[in-house]
């Protein structure tokens, strides 16, 4: 199983569409006893929260989301976390908006130091 996200900040590795996150979103995640929790803001988006469970290498989450043009959005989430050849987590994610049209996938990972 990859390390725990408990005070990790991951980055999208690319931009999403418009009004969705992007490589100027930070994700802040918290991990204890299975349950993960994030905080994230940047680019299109003004704040950010998910919540969600972690069963060895597999999270499943909702996320809510305020963006900048005074928006929300919600959607699911599900990622497999996975431990870089340098030692850095990344989050291989399938997702999906429940409050609008749309899916897709997307990558975050540790930023290099």
């Amino acid at each position: 199983m990859a390390g725990s996200l408990d005070g990790v900040v991951l980055v999208p590795v690319a931009d999403q569409a418009p009004g969705q996150v992007g490589t100027r979103t930070r994700f802040t995640y918290q991990e204890r006893d299975g349950h993960i929790w994030a905080e994230y803001a940047g680019g299109d988006v003004v704040r950010g929260h998910l919540v969600g469970t972690r069963q060895g290498d597999r999270i499943d989450f909702r996320y809510v989301q305020l963006k900048t043009d005074g928006r929300t959005a919600s959607g699911h989430c599900v990622s497999t976390v996975a431990e870089l050849p340098d030692g850095r987590l990344r989050l291989e994610e399938s997702w999906e908006w429940e409050s609008q049209e749309g899916s897709g996938t997307s990558v975050v990972e540790q930023p290099l130091p």
